[in-house]
């Protein structure tokens, strides 16, 4: 067993190691996240950020969900946050909230979620679009099957056609970026949770308890995060045995509380109504 135990270790350590030479994303000790435990202590809320930084320069969130996990009920839940809304961001009055990351990084993301919605964050994990395709060929070498809600080739690298296809890492990030049509983030955002459901639900499939070591490793190599091994284990072997329940999703802001807006120093805007997505946002998280 002891033997096992550390074979498994290896393989995670060597993963890890390899994957960080691989990548340009920030060091951990250079942020700074005063994260905040749940209220209820069996649920976990990760703030993931997808970064369209380049170089030097830290950019704006292109993407921002909220991970939660009650690790008694085994329930996996995503929250997509439009990137436009127009909220509170502390010490910087009102802008639109993919804003915060690049005024003070992941810890004034978390600020600006927790004064505007009441959730307590603890974690987070950064991801850039470097990293992103590494991490899909990672989990799923044979490619990811998509179900590809329209033709796209336009404002994009890749060429999508509608219809079922397998994609690798590049294109299925080309395709869950993709915003250049009358949806706009609405449709972006659809179709990126239905890129995570497909990759939670087959990369199980294709992984095993002997080669989840390896594969967290590489993984959270290709991220910056400070979530602790321990944790990434744990859920990570629950989804593997196929404890988990389905995950739930949600999108703010919800249906009928928001409408266009613009400032001359944000440009356009989403104006939401905050407190029916607060109390929408903690209904989910709760139920």
């Amino acid at each position: 067993m002891i033997a096992g135990g550390g074979f498994a270790y290896a393989s995670y350590r060597n993963s890890l190691k390899e994957a960080r030479s691989d990548q340009n994303l920030p060091d951990k000790s250079d942020i700074t996240f005063n994260g905040e435990k749940a209220e209820d202590l069996n649920d976990v809320n990760i703030l993931f950020i997808g970064s369209d930084s380049r170089g030097d320069d830290q950019g704006r969130s292109d993407s921002l969900m909220i991970a939660h996990y009650d690790s008694k009920s085994k329930q996996p839940k995503l929250v997509s946050l439009m990137r436009d809304m127009y909220v509170d961001i502390p010490g910087h009055d009102k802008d639109k909230i993919n804003a915060a990351y690049s005024y003070g990084g992941p810890e004034l993301l978390r600020k600006t979620i927790s004064e505007n919605f009441g959730i307590g964050i603890e974690y987070f994990v950064i991801v850039d679009f470097d990293s992103f395709p590494k991490i899909i060929d990672t989990l799923l070498p044979d490619g990811v099957q998509i179900d590809a809600e329209k033709d796209m080739s336009e404002y994009i690298e890749a060429s999508i056609k509608k219809g079922p296809q397998k994609m690798d890492g590049e294109t299925l990030l080309q395709y869950a970026r993709f915003r250049h049509d009358a949806e706009s983030d609405f449709g972006r955002v659809r179709r990126q949770q239905q890129v995570l459901n497909a990759v939670a639900e087959q990369g199980v499939k294709v992984t095993n308890i002997t080669k989840l070591p390896s594969v967290l490793g590489k993984v959270e190599g290709y991220t910056v995060t400070n979530l602790p091994s321990s944790l990434l284990l744990s859920a990570g072997t629950d989804f593997v045995l196929g404890k988990t329940k389905p995950i739930e999703t949600l999108t703010l802001p919800i249906e009928g509380s928001w409408e266009n807006g613009y400032y001359e120093h944000a440009g356009s805007v989403l104006e939401i109504d905050t407190a029916k997505n607060k109390t929408e946002l903690n209904k989910f998280l709760e139920d």
